[in-house]
């Protein structure tokens, strides 16, 4: 089988001649990694994995940020290596071929646009929320309650979530009129959530209870989409976002150097803010699952669980956990402007995942595994419109129809995949080039390698089925694109008929 291997010295000549303007240095590459990261997941997802594991959930996060930080280690050599866009797509290119990298790159597509979805419907939470105290936070204005199933998706116990689908397509118009963020409005925004997690913490941490983590495993440890490592394959969708430091590899000053700083500094930060987080939220108000008259926990994000909730007043049932646990604590004020803090920083997010994703789709066109009219320009905004508009109608849909767990889910399928093939790709180039330069070195690569791989095809098979059979369809999809387009037209695939011709 014919690999079409695309060698890495001509993967750094094609992008040394239509490189961008290098302009970031380690502290904007870890800013806007803690920016792509801090989001969603922190503000909304704590509630989803309370559901699934309970107090336990603080093993969650731990196992979650180990599986990224070893993942991290392998990312940080292969961005070291070959300092262009494209992320995990352009790696499996150079190292695994063709095929591999067009697998990746669609689950990169899954990964950003589902994101971009999920991050849509965590906003709306936050916001229906902020309306609903809207006269405490601005005493001349009335309080608006948005009904649930006008804020709601279908799965969750509404008929259409509208903010999810209005975010989504302001961000959308945003980019096709080529709005986008400055270094300094995203250092700004970034600032807020931590700032409002901060606050969370320091309020939050002296109100911890011990009896509330009893019990502490509810619903055991081992489980598909249950218990410690079914909540951690949920919590994983709050720690990505690092891989979006790599997609910026050829704006960065030093790429060498500055690209694994930026990897792994954003990570370390977000998983200290993690663990205070959780800390704080299960100690505070409790983190006990909602069980079925069976005695078992229902499924997060299902139906089921939407109807049960409806009068209880539980962490597990918020849409704004976070704000919730301040309201519970007497802190409405501060809730309420956590829950700003969350409207406006988290459409900054959206507009990374849907930028990130446009990234993705233009690195494939270069390479003719989609068709050039996907990167056509806007005559008049100079942006290519056509995939963007593409990109935003696919993530509104989904953020007005899907809940925001199932949502994280399936991006992190698409996430782990690629994740996999990066650990896979560093050794296998530690053995076939041994001799390339490498400023970052993945430390016992032997170890840290494998423990990448097996925690990501664990955490896989940690999600539930439903999620992993739309990750198969979705690849099934993929591969006859690929075999009814990109085979045939892929630049290797010309380049191999060019000497016949």
């Amino acid at each position: 089988m014919n690999l079409r291997i695309k060698p890495l010295d001509e993967i750094l000549a094609t992008a040394q001649k239509k490189s961008l303007h290098r302009t970031l240095g380690a502290f904007q590459l870890t800013m806007l990694g803690i920016g792509a990261i801090i989001g969603t997941g922190i503000f909304v997802l704590t509630a989803e994995a309370a559901q699934k594991a309970g107090p336990a959930m603080m093993l969650s996060f731990v196992v979650a940020g180990f599986v990224c930080a070893v993942t991290a280690l392998c990312y940080a050599e292969m961005a070291s290596m070959i300092p262009v866009s494209g992320s995990a797509y352009t790696y499996s290119y150079a190292v695994l071929g063709e095929f591999v990298a067009w697998v990746v790159g669609w689950a990169l597509i899954l990964e950003y646009a589902i994101a971009g979805s999920t991050v849509a419907v965590g906003w709306s939470g936050y916001v229906v929320g902020l309306l609903k105290h809207l006269h405490e936070l601005v005493p001349f204005l009335p309080n608006i309650v948005v009904p649930n199933q006008w804020a709601l998706g279908p799965l969750d116990g509404g008929f259409i979530n509208v903010p999810a689908l209005v975010i989504s397509a302001i961000i959308t118009w945003l980019l096709v009129i080529g709005t986008k963020e400055s270094a300094t409005v995203n250092a700004v925004l970034v600032s807020i959530k931590v700032v409002a997690l901060t606050i969370f913490v320091i309020l939050a941490l002296p109100a911890i209870h011990s009896d509330k983590f009893t019990p502490f495993a509810p619903n055991g440890y081992i489980g598909q989409s249950f218990g410690v490592m079914g909540a951690a394959a949920s919590i994983f969708f709050a720690y990505v976002g690092f891989d979006a430091v790599s997609t910026a590899a050829e704006e960065t000053k030093n790429p060498n150097r500055n690209i694994p700083i930026g990897l792994i500094g954003s990570l370390a930060i977000c998983t200290i803010f993690y663990l205070l987080v959780a800390a704080g939220a299960i100690g505070a108000v409790g983190a006990q699952p909602v069980m079925g008259p069976d005695g078992h926990a229902l499924d997060a994000g299902s139906q089921q669980l939407a109807a049960a909730c409806q009068g209880l007043h539980e962490l597990v049932c918020s849409k704004e956990p976070l704000a919730y646990v301040l309201r519970e604590l007497h802190f409405g004020g501060i809730g309420n402007l956590l829950g700003l803090a969350a409207g406006l920083a988290l459409p900054s997010v959206i507009l990374m995942m849907l930028y990130g994703q446009t990234r993705i789709f233009f690195v494939m066109a270069r390479d003719g595994l989609l068709p050039e009219k996907l990167s056509t320009v806007h005559p008049k905004y100079k942006t290519p419109h056509v995939v963007t508009i593409i990109t935003g109608v696919f993530v509104a849909i989904f953020g007005a129809i899907f809940p925001v767990g199932q949502l994280a889910d399936i991006s992190n399928s698409g996430t782990l995949a690629a994740f996999l093939v990066v650990a896979i790709g560093v050794m296998i180039l530690r053995v076939r080039e041994p001799n390339r330069p490498r400023t970052f070195r993945t430390p016992a690569v032997w170890v840290i390698g494998p423990l990448a791989i097996f925690g990501c095809i664990f955490l896989f098979f940690s999600l539930s089925l439903y999620t992993q059979t739309l990750f198969a369809c979705w690849t099934a999809l993929g591969l006859v694109l690929y075999y009814g387009y990109g085979y045939r037209k892929s630049n290797l695939a010309v380049a191999a008929k060019a000497p016949a011709a």
